[in-house]
């Protein structure tokens, strides 16, 4: 179970293409192509992630994207926070005003240690894991 949503997921995919071959330019429209996202949500996703430094882009003929930094300085959480809200919607099913206002829900601590498993995995997994050895 993954606490983000499809928008950080593509980012994501298209982060883990770049990380793919980090000296190589890609244009926006092979990575959209290899990913199976549309052009202009890859293009709005590029656009993105290099206003926040993660990618570099050269346009014109022999242009493309890669990668601004290292594959390895740049964590799942780095990208997921460019296109989530940093704090999660109640997953109580009890409602938004049962759990931190009343007892837990039976389901609290179960759903409590899912959230913290997974940010501990997107905080500690690099783009590296998906650069060729």
């Amino acid at each position: 179970m993954f606490i983000y949503g499809k928008m950080a997921a593509n980012a994501i995919a298209v982060m883990s293409y770049l990380a793919s071959n980090p000296e190589a330019q890609a244009g926006s429209g092979e990575i959209a192509q290899a990913r199976g996202i549309s052009k202009a949500l890859t293009a709005k996703i590029l656009t993105k992630l290099a206003t926040a430094g993660y990618v570099a882009g050269r346009p014109g003929p022999g242009g493309g994207y890669r990668l601004a930094r290292s594959p390895g300085e740049i964590s799942l959480a780095d990208i997921v926070r460019q296109f989530e809200q940093s704090t999660l919607p109640s997953l109580c099913p009890f409602g938004k005003n049962w759990c931190g206002v009343k007892d837990p829900c039976p389901l609290h601590h179960a759903i409590a240690a899912l959230v913290e498993e997974n940010r501990k995995f997107i905080e500690t997994t690099r783009l590296s894991v998906f650069t060729p050895k």
